[in-house]
């Protein structure tokens, strides 16, 4: 799943890090997987943090000792909706058959 359009116009590496948020909105990540899931340095993957954290596009939870962060529901969006550039599954079916 990936980030609607009007949240993709920031720096490559927030758009990465809010895709991946996205992808595991329910269970959020550590800086660790988010490290290990974008394509960035930690600097830039802390710095993508900060700015998305200042933004209110992300939420930061702490419990148990572990830090988690989950993207802010207004990025994720609906089950049912198709986001530019994110083919469905019949297009994806149509385009393997050559149809």
């Amino acid at each position: 799943m990936r980030v609607p359009p009007e949240f993709r116009d920031r720096d490559d590496t927030q758009v990465a890090v809010l895709d991946a948020l996205v992808g595991r909105a329910d269970d959020g990540m550590t800086v660790l997987e988010l490290r290990s899931g974008v394509d960035a340095t930690i600097d830039e993957v802390e710095e993508a943090l900060s700015a998305l954290k200042s933004a209110g596009l992300i939420e930061i939870e702490q419990a148990d000792g572990r830090v988690r962060i989950y993207p802010d529901e207004r990025v994720v969006p609906d089950p049912g909706e198709q986001v530019d550039g994110d083919p469905g599954l019949l297009d994806a079916i149509r385009r393997r058959l050559g149809l």
